[in-house]
């Protein structure tokens, strides 16, 4: 075999190459101008310096739920929707009803956080 056949990678091999690899997308090469950029007239280092990932300004006075429903209060105990619900089946959290016009009740459960607070010092070792 001459020495240019040893150097080419036959199309198995290149395959078992690329599954050997981490999976998504392949990394672009950096130093290549970006099509995008030369049409706007922008040099490509700005495009690469750019932040990415805009991260949203915080609120002045974040406004904490009182009231959390079943996700949110599982995730405040640290358990899961079921266990909550079980909870509040025992009797050992209270859940809150909000009155609706007409006589009917809002269908969602909701518990109140100083009622979850309560539940986390009633179960505390002694």
């Amino acid at each position: 075999m001459s020495g240019g056949k040893q150097d080419e990678i036959l199309p198995l091999a290149a395959a078992a190459e690329r599954i050997r690899r981490p999976p998504g997308r392949q990394r672009k090469v950096t130093g290549v101008e970006r099509p995008q950029a030369s049409k706007a007239g922008v040099l490509p280092q700005a495009c690469e310096n750019a932040d990415p990932i805009r991260k949203p300004v915080p609120d002045v006075c974040p406004v904490t739920p009182r009231l959390l429903d079943n996700e949110s209060a599982a995730k405040y105990l640290g358990v899961s929707v079921w266990a909550v619900r079980d909870l509040e089946a025992g009797g050992q959290l209270p859940r809150v009803r909000l009155a609706l016009p007409g006589g009917k009740e809002l269908r969602r459960l909701l518990y109140d956080r100083n009622d979850l607070d309560r539940l986390i010092d009633r179960s505390k070792d002694r």
